[in-house]
């Protein structure tokens, strides 16, 4: 079930939660295109490809990958940071970035549009999701349970 609000700004760090693990990975990539690609990898490094989760975090993470490029400063010769953790029972990716004029928006674009979709997209598939703004930096994750997946496959 998705998150009922989009700008859920719940700033916990997975570093002092139970959601920590084997699957943690931190990375920070140039802000470059090339790199949503690396972004990607880094779920296959986290999670492994049989994974239950693995398809909506990587298309999640790819999302916020290239929202990170567009939209901010990390696409203007700075650079994001991706961390992958995950756990038995969930995963969680944080996308931190250079920081923008305005805060990330679930904004609604048209049918015909070719861009806007990435966090109506993170909002509709990830179990919870959100973001901080601090020191001129923002930080977008979501948060995918695996209780959803086999939720999915039993209806």
């Amino acid at each position: 079930m998705a998150a009922p609000h989009s700008h859920d700004t719940d700033s916990r760090d997975t570093d002092g939660d139970d959601r920590g693990g084997a699957g943690d990975l931190v990375v920070r990539l140039p802000g470059m295109p090339s790199q949503v690609a690396r972004a990607r990898e880094l779920v296959t490094a986290a999670l492994g490809r049989d994974h239950p989760l693995y398809d909506d975090v990587a298309l999640l993470t790819s999302e916020l990958a290239t929202n990170a490029i567009l939209h901010t400063k990390s696409g203007a010769g700075g650079s994001f940071t991706v961390r992958v953790a995950a756990s038995a029972t969930a995963v969680r990716v944080l996308v931190a970035d250079g920081g923008s004029e305005e805060p990330p928006c679930v904004c609604r674009t048209g049918t015909q549009a070719t861009s806007g979709r990435g966090l109506p997209l993170i909002e509709a598939l990830s179990h919870r999701w959100g973001f901080t703004r601090e020191a001129g930096a923002t930080t977008v994750w979501f948060e995918l349970l695996r209780e959803r997946v086999d939720a999915r496959l039993a209806g």
